[in-house]
């Protein structure tokens, strides 16, 4: 007998939206359903369908212009947070359209909704972190049980909220005796450092896609440089590399999370007027923000786990070729690879991931990594929406 979940997942790259249907085989936990010989046990998970479901403008703009403060805010993030929840309906029946026919209903959808502002710890020693979704809307659209907000629970118990994969990661593709680091590259890049003896760190690491995104869209029209072609038309900066590095957040301890509430727009304007580069070519500060996602990116492997024997990517930035490039050059004999050699596509690995949360929240298990949030133990995470 299989149990089927749904998982959704847009980041703060606001391409969109993936939607994945994940077969979780009964009795097993997690190991992916891939000849790639991963682990001695027999394979636990299969992603039977996914679907990649662009955001319209008009929506992108709402979620983007919520990321900063604005006048009428609780209205527009309403008015958002229900045009998001009908996007990922949408991208539900389109899923459910492409699978094949189903053995058994699916149980429940795990939705992660979009971030718009992530300040754990702040102000008042709590913090928060903001998932815009309207989770009612989202099981009354489908008609199936919806968990949603599982950030917020990490975060009450004292915990950064962020990142959550490294549970997942550790779970999906740890091996006894094998030291490996896995690499997300969404709009924030996060870090999962699995030691191959059960020890499990993670932590936000810097920007992943974000910068060179909304570089890449303020100068060329694009929301993004397919391949990194144009970055590798360009010639890095040196010196505003040095000032990008010297970020403070790249320097902090973990546990540590970030978001655009750091990495944005006026950030970087801040670090070209330092750097005196505010007449730079386009394509050579995008060079260089390639090299600074990368650049940060190895420092925090070398610093946390030199004795890494892999390193696996996913997220959108894994198609980015330039700057797989980079990170193999900042990372000299180090071997890299995307995760679609294991089995489950660097596409799918964070939509994935919340299907896997959804399914922790339904059979009553903890999901978070306290070693990772530094949350004050285990927590069931999510809030659920019956159909």
């Amino acid at each position: 007998m299989a149990d089927l979940y749904i998982g959704l997942m847009s980041g703060t790259s606001l391409d969109g939206v993936d939607a994945v249907l994940v077969r979780f085989d009964a009795g097993s936990e997690t190991k992916p359903d891939t000849d790639v010989d991963t682990a001695a046990d027999s394979p636990r998970i299969r992603v039977v369908a996914h679907v990649h479901a662009p955001f319209s403008p008009d929506l992108r703009d709402a979620l983007l212009a919520l990321n900063s403060a604005g006048a009428n805010e609780l209205h527009r993030a309403a008015l958002a947070g229900n045009s998001l929840s009908r996007a990922y309906a949408a991208a539900v029946a389109d899923l459910l359209r492409a699978a094949p026919a189903l053995p058994s209903p699916v149980k429940a959808i795990g939705a992660h909704g979009q971030t718009v502002r992530h300040r754990p710890g702040d102000f008042d020693g709590i913090g928060y972190t903001v998932q815009l979704i309207n989770g009612a809307l989202l099981a009354e659209l489908t008609g199936i049980d919806t968990v949603c907000d599982f950030r917020s629970r990490d975060v009450a118990a004292g915990g950064q909220g962020a990142p959550l994969v490294p549970s997942f990661h550790a779970a999906m593709f740890g091996q006894p005796g094998l030291a490996q680091a896995l690499l997300n590259l969404g709009g924030i890049a996060n870090l999962t450092l699995l030691d191959g003896r059960g020890g499990v760190q993670g932590f936000d690491c810097g920007p992943g896609n974000g910068l060179m995104d909304s570089w890449c869209q303020r100068h060329t029209g694009r929301p993004y440089d397919d391949q990194g072609r144009w970055a590798a038309s360009g010639t890095s900066i040196p010196g505003l590399l040095t000032r990008l590095m010297a970020e403070p957040f790249l320097a902090r301890a973990a546990p540590k999370s970030t978001g655009r509430d750091l990495f944005n727009d006026l950030w970087l304007q801040a670090a070209l007027d330092d750097a005196h580069a505010t007449t730079a070519a386009a394509a050579d500060v995008q060079a260089t923000l390639a090299d600074f996602t990368a650049l940060s990116a190895a420092t925090a492997l070398r610093s946390h786990l030199p004795q890494a024997e892999r390193l696996l990517i996913c997220g959108g930035g894994a198609l980015n070729r330039h700057l797989l490039q980079r990170l193999s050059a900042y990372l000299p004999g180090q071997p890299i690879g995307t995760t679609d050699a294991l089995g489950l596509p660097a596409s799918q690995v964070e939509a994935t991931a919340f299907a896997w949360l959804c399914r922790e929240f339904i059979e009553r298990r903890p999901a978070n990594c306290p070693t990772v949030t530094g949350a004050h133990g285990a927590r069931r995470l999510g809030a659920h929406y019956p159909a």
